[in-house]
């Protein structure tokens, strides 16, 4: 039995949740406070608002925490919101540097709001490295702009507006998703997530 945390102090951890229990052989852990990350095999940071799930985690003291995680190697996959507090760097579309809290794991620049509002969130398929093709829903997206040193984009989106960007990142026991995994039924992400914690 895989045991996975689930950072659940804002944004959409219920549904990481739900969608990791239907994969079987998984136990899940609803991660509020450090204590609550002793044991885990993998986590999962999700998909919400990144300045208030940053904000939060340094409140509970989760940021530290699960930074000496990642130094020690375990596996974390970082979604819409959670891929931008892995990133080192990050700007926003339209306001430019945000100055938000971050975990600045990941050798990646990241641009929230990549490809506009709510109203311009959309599902694709799209191809990942190692996985193939995974369905993507992009709700007000970040897109991954720049990976450097051991980090490298593993996905492409094609925008109508915004061009080709990245869709997905590693480096190491990390990855970074600007998509959410939790809402499309494909389970391949997780997938590769857990297979990260057999290496």
């Amino acid at each position: 039995m895989v045991r996975v945390g689930v950072v659940a102090v804002q944004g959409d951890f219920l549904e990481h949740v739900q969608a990791l229990r239907e994969l079987g052989g998984v136990e899940v852990v609803a991660v509020k406070s450090p204590r609550d990350l002793s044991g885990v095999d993998a986590l999962v940071i999700p998909g919400g608002e990144s300045t208030t799930i940053g904000s939060l985690m340094r409140v509970k003291g989760l940021d530290s925490a699960i930074i000496d995680l990642a130094e020690s190697g375990l596996p974390i996959m970082g979604t819409c919101a959670g891929a931008i507090l892995l990133a080192k760097r990050v700007a926003d579309r339209v306001v430019g540097e945000t100055g938000q809290p971050l975990l600045s794991l990941m050798d990646i620049a990241v641009v929230r709001n990549a490809f506009g509002r709510q109203r311009e969130s959309f599902t694709t398929d799209i191809y990942v490295d190692g996985v193939g093709k995974v369905r993507a829903v992009f709700i007000r997206a970040p897109a991954i702009v720049d990976a450097w040193s051991e980090a490298r984009v593993i996905a492409y989106v094609d925008h109508y507006s915004a061009g080709k960007m990245g869709a997905a990142a590693v480096e190491r026991n990390l990855l970074a998703v600007t998509f959410h995994p939790e809402l499309s039924g494909d389970t391949k992400m997780y997938e590769y997530l857990l297979s990260m914690t057999r290496r």
